[in-house]
């Protein structure tokens, strides 16, 4: 059965699931539609600017989540400790324990990635930056602080890509616990 969508909002995680399945050059719109429920008119009217547009909308709910969920903790919580134990847990869930690929990531790496540049960047960068904060919090020296931050998100995306390369979440998992230990330790 269809969804009804009444709004804009309702069919942007659809669109992302969409992106992370075929990627931005693979949606095709006649995928895009079939997997919406939703007529080209109807995609158009919500999204005048087409796929990119379409693409950008997603990446800014993402990018609301992350403010939400990762980086506005991180750099506001009293408690940096519990704040990366947070982070990894809800990083945990929100990638499924790496069954799901990290779209922002995927789009870094695809020939569209000039497209979204900005917004792939200002992801990254967040977190990186959220996460440096809270490292200092916890008394890092702030070049220490920077490399560790910078080092456990590369880390992050590599665990995402050897977890779906080999179809074993267990990677990410492991890899998630030993990040952990490392920031907070």
């Amino acid at each position: 059965m269809v969804k009804t969508v009444s709004e804009r909002s309702d069919v942007v995680p659809v669109l992302a699931e969409i992106f992370r399945e075929h990627g931005f050059e693979g949606a095709s719109l006649s995928i895009i539609t079939e997997k919406t429920g939703l007529g080209k008119g109807s995609l158009y009217y919500f999204f005048p600017g087409g796929k990119t547009e379409m693409a950008q909308a997603v990446l800014a709910e993402i990018e609301g989540w992350f403010e939400k969920q990762i980086y506005s903790p991180l750099r506001e919580a009293a408690d940096s400790q519990t704040a990366i134990r947070m982070m990894c847990a809800a990083v945990i869930e929100y990638f499924k324990s790496g069954r799901r690929i990290c779209l922002v990531g995927a789009l870094a790496l695809d020939n569209v990635r000039d497209r979204f540049a900005l917004q792939i960047n200002n992801y990254f960068a967040a977190w990186i930056a959220a996460l440096n904060k809270a490292l200092q919090k916890l008394g890092h020296d702030p070049e220490v602080a920077a490399a560790l931050a910078e080092e456990a998100i590369i880390d992050i995306q590599g665990a995402l890509v050897i977890a779906r390369a080999l179809n074993n979440p267990s990677v990410f998992e492991r890899a998630m616990i030993r990040i952990e230990k490392q920031l907070t330790t």
